[in-house]
């Protein structure tokens, strides 16, 4: 997937922990965990801000796209 998740970094820069995070932002740590991992396939704007809000970032600093480089654009 091109969308990488840099949320595990930015918790570690940040020396706050997943469950913390979690209780801040009222979402569960297991949704938490599964956008931190890579397999959530959407997220609320909402809930990105509330995210960016409590560990003071931008959602670029969440989120990065790299191409897939395997895959021919279509046209």
């Amino acid at each position: 997937m091109p969308i990488i998740v840099n949320l595990d970094v930015v918790l570690a820069q940040r020396k706050m922990r997943l469950n913390d995070l979690a209780e801040a932002v009222d979402i569960t740590p297991q949704n938490l965990s599964i956008l931190k991992t890579g397999k959530a396939k959407a997220i609320r704007f909402s809930t990105l801000e509330a995210i960016c809000e409590t560990l003071d970032c931008q959602p670029g600093e969440i989120l990065e796209f790299r191409p897939e480089t395997a895959k021919k654009k279509k046209f």
